[in-house]
């Protein structure tokens, strides 16, 4: 049986077709994780020190990635921004593959009237785009990680169910459930014992690519000044603070959080997109 991810459309299809992509990329997503978990620890300086004096100063041996238009350490808030910019999209993961996957379950294994009620639920809540929820959160509760995490997972969650429930109802098929239900084993014993586990490697993978995704709308909702508060270090807040520095001729402090989002969403759906090609059996 083939198994394949559902993708949201805009953003290319990342393969994997060697082997040492997915080993530098596995590797740097634990890099990242690793900074994010220990960056009060390995932060260079206080991220929110500010040293107007020093300015949008060069890189130099004190500070190696330089310094911004408020002078705060660079290279000490991509540290510290690690650590939000890493647990918005993980609230988003866990939120909507949760949801997303008991969706699923339900409609695919108890069919009928209930797969329809789900089902047409999950389409609805596909018509509202995740950005525009984010913000209309944003503007009812006010700025912080909360109110965007929240959206997001409500946005994301039916693409984790239409992947449940197609893979559950293939595994309706297979000649185990029959067996087991021939042998007096109920439904629900038979669903949370073998069906589940037998798709969650498939549901992980999706759940890995969607953490790009997610990390991408956070760090946009950051940008456009609605996500974390100003004086919380995060990457998408770093490229709004350093556009006015852009136009100064200073671009680094600005250029250095960009590459970094782009590194990190790229390496989590090249990991994604390789732990799918092994769980459906594909070798590149």
């Amino acid at each position: 049986m083939t198994m394949t991810l559902v993708r949201r459309p805009g953003l290319a299809r990342v393969r994997t077709k060697r082997a040492p992509l997915y080993v530098i990329s596995a590797g740097f997503v634990g890099l990242v994780v690793l900074v994010a978990l220990l960056a009060p620890w390995i932060a260079p300086h206080d991220p929110n020190a500010v040293e107007l004096g020093n300015a949008l100063a060069p890189p130099s041996g004190d500070h190696l990635l330089g310094v911004d238009s408020a002078g705060r350490d660079t290279l000490s808030r991509i540290v510290e921004g690690a650590r939000t910019s890493l647990l918005g999209p993980l609230g988003v993961v866990v939120f909507s593959t949760v949801l997303g996957a008991a969706v699923g379950v339900a409609a695919g294994w108890r069919g009928g009237w209930l797969d329809s009620v789900l089902s047409r639920g999950s389409e609805l809540a596909l018509a509202f785009p995740g950005l525009l929820l984010a913000i209309l959160f944003v503007a009812v509760y006010g700025e912080g990680l909360m109110a965007p995490v929240v959206a997001l997972a409500i946005a994301y969650f039916p693409y984790v169910s239409r992947l449940t429930r197609s893979l559950v109802l293939a595994e309706r098929e297979r000649p185990y459930v029959a067996a087991y239900q021939v042998q007096g084993h109920s439904d629900l014993q038979i669903c949370v014992r073998h069906v589940v586990p037998n798709i969650a490697p498939v549901v992980l993978a999706q759940s890995t690519v969607n953490f790009g995704y997610a990390l991408i709308d956070l760090a946009g909702l950051s940008f456009l000044g609605l996500g974390v508060p100003a004086l919380t270090p995060d990457w998408g807040r770093m490229v709004f603070d350093g556009k006015s520095a852009i136009q100064s001729g200073y671009p680094l402090s600005a250029i250095v959080p960009c590459v970094v989002i782009v590194l990190t969403v790229v390496a989590f759906n090249v990991v994604g997109e390789r732990w799918a090609d092994k769980v459906a059996g594909r070798n590149r």
